[in-house]
């Protein structure tokens, strides 16, 4: 399966950010979905997840009520919309896909990995 990332970029703090997964080479409908960030210098960490129909979704604790996720299984492509972003939230986002139908927080659960898009927030 490939994925491909996209809609970083440049924002300032209290702005909003789109994300797109574009997924292809795979049955994409069948599988949980997620994403992940790293920051320079941490290690990387969950963002959110979404289940194979959308209708389950987990997410961290520092993103709650600011990000959210979706999908849009027609068009192979999953989204996390980014509100409220600080600077804190600077790093590359990465999506995955899932080994199975389910949501995942880790990353061990997610054998198919984008390449990542950056995201900046300026204070």
């Amino acid at each position: 399966v490939q994925l491909q990332a996209s809609g970083g970029g440049l924002v300032q703090a209290g702005g909003s950010l789109r994300l797109s997964c574009a997924a292809s080479g795979r049955t994409f409908s069948r599988y949980g979905m997620g994403w992940f960030r790293q920051a320079p210098g941490k290690e990387r960490e969950f963002v959110a997840a979404i289940n194979w129909v959308g209708g389950s979704t987990a997410y961290a604790d520092s993103v709650k009520g600011r990000f959210t996720i979706s999908r849009d299984n027609a068009r192979n492509t999953v989204y996390l919309q980014m509100n409220s972003l600080k600077p804190e939230d600077t790093a590359v986002y990465y999506c995955a896909a899932g080994r199975y139908s389910d949501t995942y927080t880790s990353p061990y659960d997610y054998p198919y990995w984008g390449q990542g898009t950056l995201v900046t927030v300026s204070s």
